[in-house]
């Protein structure tokens, strides 16, 4: 694997790690008490935010453009 690909991968998969928990801590927020939280939906909802941030990082990532120029 060339260290390009090893390069986006690592970006891809920080920048989705942080948008999985922003999401869940945007769905948790929505509950007015904890007890109340769907949590089949926080994990749904996040894991789809996790997905949709791999797919948009295929069309480019500003870490892996910034490494490359440097």
């Amino acid at each position: 694997m060339s260290n390009k690909v090893k390069i986006w991968m690592k970006a891809a998969a920080i920048r989705a790690v942080k948008t999985v928990a922003q999401t869940a801590v945007a769905t948790v927020g929505t509950a007015a008490a904890l007890g109340e939280v769907n949590w089949l939906m926080v994990a749904s909802a996040s894991a789809l935010a996790g997905v949709l941030s791999i797919l948009t990082s295929i069309a480019g990532l500003p870490e892996v453009n910034q490494a490359k120029d440097e």
